[in-house]
């Protein structure tokens, strides 16, 4: 689990990173609102621990900002203590609320309070599509990366969800066309590979991993490995 942690104080981020690599996470250090924004532009992260009072770009502009944007989780970290300044992070879209100064054995629970019920909530339930940190829903046709909404046209979704049904087989250009498409293949269409590239480009935007598999001279497949 990558973990972005946003606090100026150069003591007090290097302790909760230190927390957090002892109990197996991966943490990433910005001691500015800033340069969160640009940590979050460049990379995804399953949470972020936020400071408020945060020179260029204050945690509550910076939550502002995300809201309806990034799915990741917030667990505001604050000398702040009063009950309205709580209320009113905790109503912006944070997660949860620790004041400092804080326990080390409350912080890491708190984190992994907040990561279970994220898990929970992407988790497949029946109707549903689940690959690594993908979740495809039948119902609605929404496809979720690490709990983010993809962009995907109708026929970027079918494609998807026919790899998704069958993950250990290798599908051909003319599988593919004749499943999604219904009709007959003319061998020099680039259609299959325009749209697997923009699925892969839409995944990668939340998610580094690799996802579907060029199996060449054959099609495609997903990348279990």
């Amino acid at each position: 689990m990558k973990v972005l942690i946003v606090e100026d104080d150069v003591d007090i981020n290097r302790l909760i990173c230190r927390y957090l690599e002892k109990e197996h996470y991966q943490p990433v250090a910005a001691f500015s609102g800033t340069e969160a924004k640009l940590q979050l532009s460049m990379n995804t992260f399953d949470l972020i621990l936020l400071d408020l009072m945060l020179p260029g770009l204050t945690g509550e502009e910076l939550v502002s900002e995300l809201k309806g944007k990034v799915a990741t989780p917030i667990i505001v970290v604050s000398a702040k203590s009063a009950l309205e300044d709580r209320v009113k992070m905790l109503k912006a879209g944070a997660d949860d609320y620790i004041t400092k100064p804080f326990e080390r054995e409350e912080l890491l629970a708190r984190v992994e309070a907040v990561l279970r019920r994220c898990r929970r909530a992407t988790e497949p339930g029946e109707g549903e599509l689940s690959f690594k940190q993908l979740v495809l829903k039948e119902s609605s046709r929404e496809v979720y990366v690490k709990g983010n909404l993809l962009p995907l046209t109708a026929h970027e979704f079918d494609i998807l969800k026919l790899l998704l049904q069958y993950p250990d087989r290798v599908f051909t250009k003319e599988q593919v066309f004749q499943e999604i498409w219904k009709s007959g293949y003319y061998g020099e269409d680039n259609t299959i590979n325009v749209h697997i590239s923009n699925i892969r480009k839409k995944i990668k935007d939340f998610d580094e991993d690799s996802y579907i598999k060029t199996v060449w001279g054959i099609g495609f497949k997903l990348d279990i490995l």
